[in-house]
C-alpha cells in the first residue's frame, strides 16, 4: 500500500509545477521580467495582483519539503491514511493558490483545510518515531 504514498509525493510534484506556470503565466500577463522575484508599483501598474502569484507559490515552496518528509515517513505504517491525509494538502494547496491568485490575498484562506492534511501527517510521523524509539 505504500504505493499510494509514493504516488501523491509524484502527484505534489505536478501540482508544484502547475504553480510554476501559473506564476510564469502571471509574469508574461503583468510584464514582469527576471529576475524580479517580486513586482513593484513603480515598475508595474498591477504588482500587488502579480504578487500574489508568486506569493502562494513561495509559500508552498516554503511547506513543501516538510510535507514530504512527513508524507514519506507517516506513510511507512499508516500509508492509506497518509495517502488521504496527503490528498487533502494538495487540494488544500490549489484552493489556496486559486484563492491567493485572484488579487485579493484574504481568499487565500479558501485553502487552510490543507491542514487537516498536513496536522495529520505530523501525528501519524510523530506516532512512527515513537515507535521506533520505544522498540529500541
Amino acid at each position: 500500500e505504500y504505493g499510494y504514498v509514493i504516488g501523491v509525493g509524484i502527484a505534489s510534484a505536478f501540482m508544484c509545477t502547475w504553480h510554476g506556470i501559473t506564476v510564469g503565466m502571471a509574469r508574461k500577463k503583468y510584464g514582469v521580467k527576471y529576475p524580479t522575484m517580486y513586482a513593484n508599483k513603480a515598475e508595474v501598474k498591477e504588482a500587488d495582483a502579480f504578487n500574489c502569484y508568486q506569493r502562494a507559490h513561495g509559500n508552498l515552496m516554503e511547506n513543501y519539503p516538510q510535507f514530504l518528509m512527513m508524507l514519506f515517513l507517516g506513510g511507512v505504517e499508516h500509508p492509506l491514511t497518509a495517502t488521504a491525509c496527503g490528498l487533502i494538502w494538495m487540494a488544500g494547496r490549489v484552493a489556496f493558490a486559486l484563492g491567493y491568485q485572484t488579487g485579493d490575498p484574504s481568499k487565500r484562506m479558501n485553502g487552510a483545510f490543507q491542514y487537516i492534511g498536513l496536522l495529520s501527517l505530523l501525528g501519524l510521523s510523530v506516532k512512527f518515531a515513537y515507535n521506533l524509539v520505544s522498540a529500541a
